[in-house]
């Protein structure tokens, strides 16, 4: 069985990426929650880190959101380097260069509160179920069920949580 870390509510696990999620900076939390040498991170792909409990339409709303240039919260569970994982609430904001374009994105990680991990966790599940057998647009359909049901944006959701 696979063993959870955890970080302190007081800390932050910060990294950047490129344009196309390719790590270009890590904090030192973020090396060590990780459990890869800076080394390995940089020029990583930020996926290098996704655990296989999370719903691929999660990150598809994710890197849809950021296409619009705005900001993305989100609920994620990341795999370590040596099997174990760890829950994270993310902030994912897109960086600009002097002209306005986006160069990448820098994303800041907090402690997740328990008692939203009570929702996200069984919703993350039903989510995967729907994914196995009709692909992210069957689990996009049950995110988007769930906020029509109850009359809020994704956004509104995760932030009420």
């Amino acid at each position: 069985m696979a063993v959870e870390k955890s970080f302190s509510a007081d800390d932050l696990i910060v990294s950047k990426t490129d344009t196309r999620g390719v790590i270009t900076y890590g904090n030192e939390l973020f090396i060590q929650m990780s459990g890869y040498s800076e080394e390995e991170l940089l020029g990583a792909p930020h996926n290098l880190i996704r655990h296989p409990d999370m719903p691929r339409a999660v990150f598809k709303l994710l890197w849809e959101t950021l296409a619009t240039r705005q900001e993305v919260f989100a609920y994620v569970k990341n795999l370590a380097r040596d099997g174990s994982f760890y829950w994270v609430l993310a902030n994912v904001t897109p960086s600009y260069d002097l002209k306005g374009e986006v160069i990448g994105y820098h994303s800041v990680r907090r402690k997740p509160d328990a008692e939203a991990l009570k929702s996200v966790k069984p919703l993350y599940k039903q989510m995967i179920e729907a994914e196995q057998s009709g692909g992210v647009e069957a689990g996009t359909k049950v995110l988007t069920d769930l906020l029509q049901t109850k009359g809020v944006s994704y956004e509104e959701f995760i932030l009420s949580l």
